[in-house]
């Protein structure tokens, strides 16, 4: 066959292999992304969860005159 078909033919595998690589690579770092997304909203539910209950702690305490 021709030298620089098979040339060709090479890189073009190596390009498809690439690609695969990259699919796989994205694949999963979206599914990171969405694990850290939901980790985020959980920790944000939290924090503000935290924040309503130091609130109504500070309700409760007795204004001081100065």
């Amino acid at each position: 066959m021709d030298p620089e078909l098979d040339a060709l033919e090479e890189k073009l595998a190596q390009l498809v292999q690439r690609l695969e690589t990259l699919r796989d690579e994205n694949r999963e770092l979206r599914q990171q992304v969405a694990t850290r997304t939901d980790e985020s909203s959980r920790l944000g539910e939290k924090l503000s969860a935290a924040k309503s209950r130091i609130e109504a702690l500070l309700k409760q305490i007795p204004e001081t005159e100065t």
